[in-house]
């Protein structure tokens, strides 16, 4: 199977260098490899020019063209029309030498499979259980032999009865999953939601959607809204053996109050598009966690170092949520 890879970046030469020699040491390469660059300056292009890379074009886009969104939709048009997926990596991840093995066997073993998502296996939480051991279940949760201690959010929601009784992935009517991942254990599981980090799709998914307008900018959750709507094309899995380290970088990101303000705001847009007719329940379900979110992160004004951002953040979701009242995000169909 032929496939392309398409790496957006903006102002991170470095990491994407380190990207790129990780790639380079595949033992499956990709047959297209695009890299498309919305940087301000030539720093990551005289970069990429001092190395060589196999099967790599690299783009600059001019400034229409900016934007995590736009610059996946400028890629996709640009990619081979016979290769069979499209994969994505952010900029800050390096592979495991056998992630485009695994990846490209998930799709020609699996027909019904049209997304795959990875495991960044730096940021695995997963422990496996020991025998004889009781954990509480409203603080940690079990799934297929192995625990993941809950955050403080969840395990308020445990308490108060407002946790999804679905797996890992899975998105329940009221939107508000569980923010676990999978534990490492070698195996496929199917999920609503991959992250956009690490996922790829055939190629029939490309050729009827593309990534939302309305997330082009700074586009939070634009990965959840592709997934949702690739789902009428087939099975989105995660691959436990697809795995990746990911070094989060903060640069290009919004401040704090915009992203707070965009967790609510565009996770409503996202809730829509799974459930475009709530029920009245599962509507203050979702209203009731929201606000909840929110109060807990303005609890980490006193329980944290990071004043100043958890205040700016709890701001921004309370603001966007009040917001919601009076304006609602218009959808890809035209609804609010």
């Amino acid at each position: 199977m032929k496939f392309t890879l398409i790496i957006c970046t903006y102002m991170r030469p470095g990491p994407l260098l380190t990207l790129l020699e990780s790639v380079q040491n595949q033992s499956v390469h990709p047959d297209e490899i695009l890299v498309i660059d919305g940087s301000g300056n030539n720093e990551t292009q005289q970069a990429i020019a001092k190395n060589t890379f196999k099967n790599l074009r690299y783009f600059l886009v001019p400034a229409e063209h900016r934007g995590l969104t736009r610059q996946r939709n400028f890629g996709i048009s640009l990619t081979h029309p016979e290769h069979e997926f499209i994969a994505f990596l952010d900029d800050d991840t390096v592979l495991m030498p056998d992630y485009f093995e695994h990846l490209r066997n998930t799709f020609a073993q699996n027909p019904d499979i049209t997304g795959v998502g990875g495991i960044a296996v730096n940021e695995n939480r997963w422990e496996l259980q020991q025998p004889g051991i009781l954990y509480n279940p409203k603080k940690s949760y079990s799934f297929d032999g192995y625990v993941y201690k809950e955050s403080q959010r969840n395990i308020v929601r445990n308490y108060l009865g407002l946790q999804s009784d679905l797996g890992p992935g899975m998105l329940p009517d009221f939107f508000h999953g569980r923010t676990c991942g999978f534990p490492l254990t070698g195996k496929i599981y199917d999920a609503h939601l991959l992250i956009g980090l690490s996922f790829a799709f055939r190629r029939i998914v490309f050729e009827n959607i593309s990534f939302s307008k309305y997330f082009e900018g700074y586009g939070l959750y634009e990965d959840a809204d592709f997934c949702i709507r690739a789902l009428q094309f087939g099975r989105n899995v995660i691959n436990t053996k697809v795995q990746l380290n990911h070094f989060h970088n903060p640069s290009g990101r919004p401040n704090h109050y915009r992203y707070g303000k965009m967790v609510v705001r565009n996770g409503w847009y996202v809730w829509r598009v799974k459930n475009p007719n709530p029920s009245f329940r599962t509507r203050i379900k979702w209203n009731v966690i929201t606000l909840l979110l929110a109060l807990i992160r303005c609890s980490n004004i006193l329980n944290t170092k990071e004043t100043k951002a958890a205040f700016q953040e709890s701001m921004g979701r309370f603001s966007g949520w009040l917001i919601l009242i009076f304006n609602k995000p218009i959808h890809y169909d035209g609804k609010n």
